[in-house]
């Protein structure tokens, strides 16, 4: 392995703005940004959509949707069991990593969501040949699989709003998202969908690919950090040591502040080391990836005391002011305005936000979502 890179944190968050599209702005598509930022959280589709328009200096409205609709980006249960758009070609790799832990397969998830592994078997055969070739609605799929011999009792579980029973389906390769039916989601399976559609590799073929856009975008980090981000934890240490083993060369051990036990993709080393700490604004959206690749619990990027306002009830994630790569703040739209809040100890710390930083960001918020007037910054 490469001899360990020293740098500060300042070059770090620096990075990964230019690695995230956000410092400079770009022209990506929205396929090539989800790949750069390891998965878009879709969740919330307008907050999809927004976290692709503000990585674009051109933004244009319905970007996501049409990415999806032209399927060079799926929209599927992901990391940490919520919703992402992911780029078609890699899809199953992330599946791979995501189904690695088996936790269906674990008594507590079977007694939680009252299905045995004899019925999730057979309710994945009957998915596989319900949705061949077919987008079905959650109404008519769940209505399709409880006709069938010994799944008549699932129709609460699958009904459910949490998807708790689908999403091994998912991470099985048997079902993701297609298209929107007026209001409604679609299912459809990816063998019939998605482009050029490889199946779902062993995990040890896979990691390589995931850890990779990973540490991409959101390096340097731990295989702890990676882990939280990938499933709360929930891959096993030996395994997880093993995935990054297995990339030997391809990864530089870093200290960051002194702090060592991170890694980079030795072809980000030079770069990473040469960065300059940035002073730049970014008003970014709920549950954008800058913040859920670290996730809220890096007290370097989102402060400890201010965890709260960024990480809500229900796991909602506030849309965030980010000065020099550190969430400084939270901001809303209001009417007439975009209404900034910002932390009084980032400014103590690292500085005021410029109003002019705050002032251009709102006027690209304006023309990501469309709005034909000037829009003024509050902060409140």
């Amino acid at each position: 392995m490469a001899p360990t890179l020293k740098v500060s944190h300042d070059q770090v968050l620096a990075w990964r703005l230019r690695q995230q599209s956000l410092v400079p702005r770009g022209e990506a598509s929205v396929a090539r940004l989800a790949g750069r930022l390891a998965g878009v959280q879709a969740q919330v589709a307008s907050s999809a959509e927004l976290a692709v328009a503000v990585r674009r200096r051109a933004p244009a409205a319905g970007s996501v949707e049409a990415a999806l609709a032209d399927r060079s980006v799926v929209r599927t249960w992901a990391m940490r069991g919520t919703l992402h758009v992911l780029p078609a070609p890699v899809l199953g790799p992330y599946l791979s990593l995501l189904g690695a832990a088996r936790t269906w397969e674990k008594p507590a998830w079977q007694k939680a969501f009252g299905v045995s592994p004899r019925q999730l078997a057979a309710l994945g055969e009957a998915v596989d040949e319900e949705l061949d070739g077919r987008q079905l609605t959650r109404e008519e799929l769940v209505a399709a699989v409880c006709s069938r011999k010994g799944l008549a009792g699932l129709g609460e579980q699958l009904s459910s709003g949490w998807s708790a029973v689908l999403k091994p389906l998912a991470w099985t390769g048997r079902l993701c998202q297609g298209l929107p039916r007026g209001r409604n989601v679609t299912f459809t399976a990816p063998r019939s969908w998605v482009p050029g559609w490889a199946g779902v590799p062993d995990p040890e073929e896979a990691s390589g690919t995931v850890l990779s856009a990973y540490l991409g975008a959101h390096g340097p980090a731990t295989p702890a950090a990676f882990d939280a981000w990938l499933l709360r934890g929930a891959t096993r240490k030996a395994v997880l040591r093993g995935w990054f083993a297995a990339l030997g060369p391809a990864l530089t051990p870093v200290e960051v502040d002194g702090v060592p036990g991170a890694y980079v993709r030795s072809e980000d080393a030079d770069a990473l080391a040469a960065t300059r700490p940035s002073h730049e604004v970014r008003l970014l959206p709920g549950f954008d990836q800058h913040v859920l690749g670290p996730g809220t619990a890096d007290s370097r990027l989102v402060p400890a005391q201010h965890r709260k306002e960024v990480s809500r009830t229900a796991g909602w994630i506030s849309p965030v002011v980010v000065h020099g790569g550190r969430v400084a703040g939270v901001w809303a739209f209001s009417d007439t305005a975009v209404d900034v809040a910002l932390f009084k100890d980032h400014v103590a710390e690292h500085g005021p936000v410029p109003d002019a930083g705050l002032a251009a960001e709102a006027a690209h918020l304006a023309r990501c979502t469309g709005v034909d007037r000037p829009v003024s910054v509050r902060v409140i």
